[in-house]
């Protein structure tokens, strides 16, 4: 009854009205980025059709290259402009970017020469989501692709000639998985893989580094302000008094995990769904949809595999907490707090960078002993391991997740239950200065 007592008493202090807040604005503000990718992206993949053209040479043929453009089904904005003044041209247009046919581009293109084509995109950020929609390589790639007609017709190439020379041999893809295969192509698999997983690596940085630091600054903050001594000196064994700390601060951590997964689902939904569409739209052929090949190669999740994934996510926010614990005890004033944190943040940061980047399995064997002897390494590859049915990998990382608890645990409940907790200190220098001083007296 009394541990109840004091988990009411954590959870009170750790879920407040700001912390509920901030869980709100965080989730609205990830649904707000996820629909400006989600125009963003659109806008993006519109701009491969929409043409702004400005023909300096104006000629019959230029006029008929502009239809042929009509007719494959881009959108032509024309404009009236002239000079080299690029700036100006967009900006008297209105407009980001714009293909300029110049004058003689009729001449080199009868002469049999390669004619030139300016294209003008105005860079106004470093964002590259904005400047892709400034972006004329849709534009560029569908002039070039008329040419190509033109130039065939003039040479007595058939259009289905055409289509045979520039696609001489159909590719039947087929991506194996284990025992099973799917006719579609691995690259489409690995796009869709990478924005799911994604979101993993990501949801547990943040949850450890937020852990790390509400529970080091509370117990610093209760010793520097004698709160820690008053509650040790009560009627309750420590044991409950550090489960208390621990689980709370443990059903915080996961509430802001659930608040970013969903935040981060919002976010990156907003270009899965356009780039979904897009691709629905353009590919030439398309055997299998990237969903139903999934689902046919086992790649799926379901709830029992998501069940693992948090089980196990959990563990890592119980490890952190009891070291946690540790590091919190060593702190004497607010400035540790902030230094204390470093050993937790590096270990965090090696296997989350290389997850990102590389699948830890294929690592060499040492370089794979030293990440995976990292406990947070085997949350970052959890869904990795449960999609590819590396089981053995799983279940092993979470028995050495669940030793490593076990023993960190240990040390933090030997550290609380001795006067250790009080006294305990990483003011080495202080200590012996302190120490010289009474000798010297």
């Amino acid at each position: 009854m009394k541990f109840f007592n004091l988990l009411k008493k954590e959870l009170a202090e750790l879920i407040n009205a700001q912390t509920i807040i901030t869980l709100a604005v965080l989730l609205v503000m990830f649904m707000v980025m996820g629909n400006v990718m989600n125009i963003t992206m659109e806008e993006s993949l519109k701009q491969e059709y929409t043409i702004n053209i400005s023909d300096h040479d104006d000629t019959e043929f230029t006029h008929f290259l502009i239809d042929a453009l009509r007719k494959s089904g881009a959108e032509i904005n024309e404009y009236t402009t002239s000079g080299d003044e690029y700036a100006s041209i967009l900006d008297t247009a209105g407009k980001e970017s714009m293909i300029i046919i110049p004058e003689g581009f009729t001449k080199q293109f009868d002469n049999g020469e390669t004619p030139e084509l300016i294209s003008i995109s105005a860079m106004s950020s470093a964002s590259i989501m904005s400047n892709t929609t400034n972006s004329n390589s849709g534009a560029v790639s569908l002039i070039s692709a008329c040419l190509s007609d033109i130039i065939a017709g003039q040479s007595g190439i058939s259009e289905e000639d055409l289509n045979r020379m520039s696609s001489p041999v159909y590719i039947a893809e087929q991506t194996v998985v284990s025992d099973k295969s799917a006719e579609v192509g691995a690259d489409s698999i690995l796009s869709q893989i990478t924005m799911q997983n994604m979101l993993l690596p990501i949801i547990v940085f943040l949850i450890i580094m937020m852990t790390s630091q509400t529970i080091i600054s509370a117990i610093a903050n209760e010793k520097i302000d004698k709160t820690l001594e008053t509650l040790l000196s009560a009627p309750v064994s420590r044991t409950a008094i550090i489960g208390a700390k621990t689980l709370s601060a443990g059903i915080v951590a996961l509430l802001n995990a659930v608040v970013f997964m969903f935040g981060f689902s919002f976010f990156m939904s907003g270009a899965a769904e356009s780039l979904e569409s897009e691709m629905a739209g353009t590919l030439a052929v398309q055997i299998m949809p990237v969903d139903e090949a999934m689902e046919k190669l086992g790649l799926n999740l379901g709830v029992g595999d998501y069940i693992l994934v948090g089980l196990q996510l959990f563990l890592t926010i119980m490890i952190c907490l009891s070291i946690s614990i540790i590091l919190g005890a060593l702190v004497t004033d607010t400035k540790q707090s902030q230094t204390v944190i470093m050993p937790i943040m590096i270990a965090a940061l090696v296997p989350y960078m290389i997850s990102m980047l590389a699948d830890i399995n294929t690592l060499p064997v040492i370089a794979k002993i030293i990440v995976y002897a990292i406990p947070f390494t085997h949350t970052f590859s959890s869904i990795s391991n449960i999609m590819f049915d590396n089981m053995a990998v799983f279940w092993g990382g979470f028995a050495y997740q669940t030793v490593v608890f076990i023993v960190c645990m240990f040390f933090a409940l030997k550290l609380f239950k001795s006067d250790k907790i009080l006294t305990a200190s990483l003011n080495l220098g202080q200590k012996s200065k302190l120490k010289s001083n009474k000798n010297n007296d």
